[in-house]
């Protein structure tokens, strides 16, 4: 049977039954000892300093990069890798490869990294494992098939030619800004990446290899022979790869004074932006071509700046007894913010002392003068934003931003008024001109970029979305300034026209479709919108239709390949639940029987010790090249939705 009509007969429960109003509430006692259960859960693990920060987990891509670092630079901790190779190890799927999120199909790029690696550490290609991977990865068209930045890994341990990876000169630091390609022209992420790869790719070293490792076992055809390492997507693309080969002929006449130029504008930029010992970016990849970059440029191992990259990195490490991983960032403002509306839901009459504390951790943070990179389009903004990891002043994220205002003023709107003030400020100056909010960035929709040779895996840009918008909605319409009225009405209308047929949202930062519903149906309730219009019944309907037998909701990753699968997964988990339910009674739906269902699933799976406990990843980093699971979810989400219920219901 195909799998989406399977998905959808397992998902699909009566609509009249859903309809239903006026169950017998559930037992109250029950109730209120699932709260505090899920409560105390998440309480011990606040922070000392008052925030939460749980684990922020990517596919083995991040891992597997972090021991190729090492073995590039000969900055070898035998113990790390020993441990980081027990965790690849762990994730390796039956289909023999490596996924991009738990349950997900074989991909190449994270499997050739993750090979890579494990060989590097010192795995035998004769071993089981490795044969299994090879396989795979051989059936799959072999290591020449990778993404880009796969390939520009390769190249660096000599593995592929540089003919292999797009041309990406150094000298693009010195493009005008009216120039079709310009750094400010694409997202922050990739900004950040990008500036000390320019140097990495423009001078082509040599990784260090100390144990001399190839992997040309992986390749069907010899590297070196290989034709077909960039296949044409389109006809736009096509035009890029024409200048992409005319950029390597002229490249030689490249004064070397204009080169040298461009490599001090790259490496000034990458200094100006190291934030310390939180990385370049806060992420894991800018911070890896920032640490390598500097080693190029021949800053000595104790420079402080190679001191600080080196520590940057060795912070995103999670070392367990047996094992270990790197974590792609950190996400304490998010987890924290979020947390703090959980527990605030519990105590609903005033603030506790565990989310003063926090927000007073909060409110230093707040990025109010740093140079940030928003700037560049809005030159007369004043700061105001949160960033989404310990520090990043340059890119304070409006996401973020957003949710903060809203926990302080619902929590404590005298105490932290200023905060709240300046932060909607910053907020309501970063929409984009068609009503919508990004993540980072103000109108960052040059689309055509998506298709140079450099940007396979389509997430160059930073566009307005669905879920930021409803939460910048929700933010803006609590701070009840007339001013910002017609900013409102914006994105108001951005949201009608961004719903799908089906009456679901999109869900950019959360899989899927449940994330995007509960995003936007969230915001409509706290700006004031009726829950009888139109639209919101038919998001309503659209969650009861895919409400799972059990009385849970699930949804795949898959949905981002198949917009046929939205709302629909092997199995409900408890943070989709959550969201679910707290869209519908965002909706008005708190006493309905669908409602009821996903509470007593809530209630079914809570564990002993409060918590749920859920394998799957809860969200893209880049929908269909790279996921994430942040762990929280399953704490604080599920917890939020059974103190709503209760509050709503048993009065």
């Amino acid at each position: 049977m195909d799998m989406t009509v399977e998905l959808r007969r397992m998902a699909g429960t009566d609509a009249a039954v859903d309809a239903s109003y006026g169950p017998p509430d559930l037992a109250h006692d029950e109730l209120e000892a699932s709260v505090r259960r899920a409560l105390s859960g998440l309480l011990v693990t606040q922070h000392e300093d008052g925030y939460w920060c749980f684990e922020f987990e990517a596919d083995c891509t991040i891992p597997a990069e972090y021991v190729l670092m090492m073995h590039f630079m000969d900055e070898i901790d035998r113990e790390i890798e020993r441990k980081i190779a027990v965790f690849l190890r762990s994730k390796q799927a039956e289909h023999g490869g490596w996924p991009l999120y738990h349950g997900g199909d074989f991909d190449l790029s994270a499997s050739v990294k993750a090979y890579f690696a494990l060989k590097l550490v010192g795995d035998l290609p004769d071993e089981a494992h490795m044969v299994r991977a090879r396989n795979a990865i051989l059936a799959h068209g072999g290591a020449a098939r990778a993404n880009v930045f796969t390939h520009i890994t390769l190249a660096l341990f000599e593995q592929l030619p540089w003919r292999g990876v797009p041309f990406i000169p150094v000298e693009i630091m010195l493009l005008p800004r009216w120039f079709p390609f310009h750094i400010s022209k694409v997202s922050y992420w990739s900004r950040a990446v990008m500036v000390p790869l320019f140097v990495l790719t423009t001078l082509k070293p040599e990784a260090k290899n100390p144990r001399a490792v190839d992997i040309r076992e992986l390749f069907t055809v010899p590297p070196e022979q290989e034709t077909g390492y960039f296949p044409i997507r389109s006809g736009l693309n096509r035009l890029f790869l024409w200048l992409d080969r005319a950029g390597r002929v002229l490249e030689k006449m490249v004064p070397p004074f204009i080169r040298e130029r461009a490599l001090r504008t790259a490496e000034a930029w990458v200094v100006e932006r190291l934030n310390g010992f939180d990385g370049l970016g806060a992420i894991f990849p800018a911070m890896v071509n920032a640490h390598e970059m500097l080693s190029v440029r021949n800053y000595p191992v104790d420079h402080p700046y190679r001191q600080q990259t080196r520590e940057a990195l060795r912070r995103l490490l999670v070392v367990k007894q047996d094992r270990a991983y790197c974590q792609p960032c950190t996400s304490p403002v998010w987890d924290t913010a979020l947390a703090c509306l959980a527990i605030h839901e519990c105590f609903p009459e005033g603030s506790e002392p565990q989310t003063t504390k926090a927000l007073d951790w909060l409110r230093e943070r707040q990025v109010l003068d740093a140079p940030g990179d928003w700037r560049d389009n809005r030159p007369t903004l004043r700061g105001g934003g949160w960033p989404f990891q310990f520090a990043n002043s340059h890119y304070p994220d409006i996401d973020d931003t957003s949710v903060v205002g809203w926990t302080m003023h619902l929590i404590d709107s005298r105490r932290y008024r200023a905060s709240i003030e300046r932060a909607a400020e910053w907020v309501a100056g970063m929409q984009s001109r068609n009503g919508g909010f990004a993540a980072f960035d103000v109108d960052n929709t040059h689309y055509y970029l998506n298709e140079i040779p450099f940007a396979d895996h389509g997430a160059l840009l930073d566009p307005p979305t669905s879920d930021v918008t409803a939460r910048c909605l929700a933010f803006l319409a609590l701070v009840r300034k007339p001013e910002l009225r017609p900013r409102m009405e914006r994105a108001l209308e951005f949201l009608r026209q961004e719903q799908e047929a089906d009456g679901s949202w999109f869900g950019r930062w959360g899989t899927n479709y449940v994330y995007g519903t509960w995003s936007v149906l969230s915001a409509l309730e706290v700006a004031g919108e009726p829950s009888d219009r139109p639209y919101i019944r038919r998001a309503v309907q659209w969650l009861r239709r895919v409400q799972r037998p059990d009385g849970g909701w699930g949804e795949g990753n898959e949905s981002y390949l198949d917009p046929a699968l939205a709302g629909l997964g092997n199995r409900s988990t408890a943070f989709q639940t959550a969201w679910a339910l707290l869209a519908l009674m965002a909706a008005g739906e708190a006493r309905s029987h669908a409602v009821r269902r996903g509470i007593e699933y809530l209630q079914r799976t809570q564990a002993d010790d409060g918590l749920w406990r859920d394998e799957e990843f809860t969200a893209p980093g880049f929908p269909r090249v790279f996921y994430l699971k942040y762990h929280g979810y399953e704490k604080y989400f599920p917890l939020w939705a059974l103190a709503r219920y209760r509050n709503l219901t048993q009065v």
